[in-house]
Order: structure tokens, then sequence, then C-alpha cells
């Protein structure tokens, strides 16, 4: 839910929130946006992902795929991405106090039910991503069990790729990754 506050939070505000009450808190444009901790097919979901960037990052050691980290773009803007991606040369350009300081090369979010946490990945992500360079953004929709791919292209990202099923995700920022959307949204057999 996004809470409209004057004057703007900061940073150091969000930084002042309670850590440990099952919250997620990030600013976009100085405005406070909580939202519960993700669920069980949630997380399965950006374990695939991890899993299938880390396994190609194996064999083509040129960055770093990390989970749920602090990703602040300004004194306005701090967010908890889903995934991100960034190349071991960017690694002193953006990390700092185990955080990342600017735009990794590719951002994921997985999209929680309801309506507030649609609209904050689809819009005011969107928008914030593309603002601070963000490459590449994929945007995974788990209940129509889509990958929305959307490339930066003259300071705003673009859709690039609506994937389903046995299509291949590729990305130049990943040269030679590939692999089947269902592979993103594989369940463990119970």
């Amino acid at each position: 839910m996004a809470s409209k506050v004057e004057p703007l939070l900061t940073i150091a505000d969000l930084e002042a929130m309670p850590e440990e009450d099952g919250n997620r808190y990030e600013l976009i444009e100085g405005e406070l946006y909580v939202s519960c901790a993700p669920g069980l097919t949630h997380q399965i979901v950006s374990d695939n992902i991890v899993y299938l960037i880390r396994r190609y990052l194996d064999e083509h050691p040129i960055g770093i795929v990390v989970s749920t980290i602090g990703l602040i773009l300004s004194n306005y803007d701090g967010v908890i991405p889903d995934i991100v991606f960034f190349r071991h040369e960017d690694y002193e350009r953006i990390v700092s106090n185990e955080r990342l300081y600017g735009a990794p090369e590719i951002v994921v979010e997985i999209m929680s039910s309801g309506s507030e946490n649609i609209r904050r990945d689809r819009a005011a992500k969107y928008k914030l991503y593309g603002k601070y360079g963000v490459k590449e953004y994929w945007l995974i929709d788990r209940e129509a069990q889509t990958v929305e791919v959307y490339r930066l292209k003259d300071k705003s990202l673009e859709l690039s790729a609506k994937l389903r099923d046995d299509d291949n995700l590729t990305t130049a920022v990943l040269p030679d990754f590939s692999c089947m959307a269902r592979q993103i949204f594989s369940l463990p057999r119970l």
C-alpha cells in the first residue's frame, strides 16, 4: 500500500522502519510502500530464477545474482527487488554497506496478488527502473505464468517480449543464457 506523505520521506526515514515486523518498506519518489513478506510460491519462483542464472554464471562468471537486496537509487528511492544481477566490473561502483547504490543490469520483480502490489510493480517500479537506467526489467506474473521482458531504450523501458510455456528467455546482458519460461514456474512435487 502506498501512503502519500508530506514532506517526502527519505532513505534515512526508510532505514528507521522496523526490521522484524514481517513487512517490506520501500520508497518510490518519497512515497512509502508497505507490503507483506512474500509467500511460498512467490519464493519458489524467485529461487528458480536465481538457480537458472547461477547455473549460467557457473560457466560464465561475469557477475553476481542476488535476491531481496536493498537497492538505493536516490535519497527518495529505495526498494527491495526480488532479484538483481550486476556485473563484476560494476561492484565498486554500486556496492556499499551491504546495499546496492545504482542501477544493476537486470531487475526481476515477481508480482504479488492485490491491485496495489500489481500497480506498484507495473507502474511505479517500472518507471523508477527506467529512470535510473536498469538495462532490463523482468516482470513475472505467477498467475498468468508469463515473463515480460522490458529493455532500456532512450532512458525508458520498453516491452521487448512476453513469454510463456516453451518460449525461450534470452538476454544480451547474459550472453548465451537461455531458459524456457515454464522453467521459472516449475513447482516441486509434493
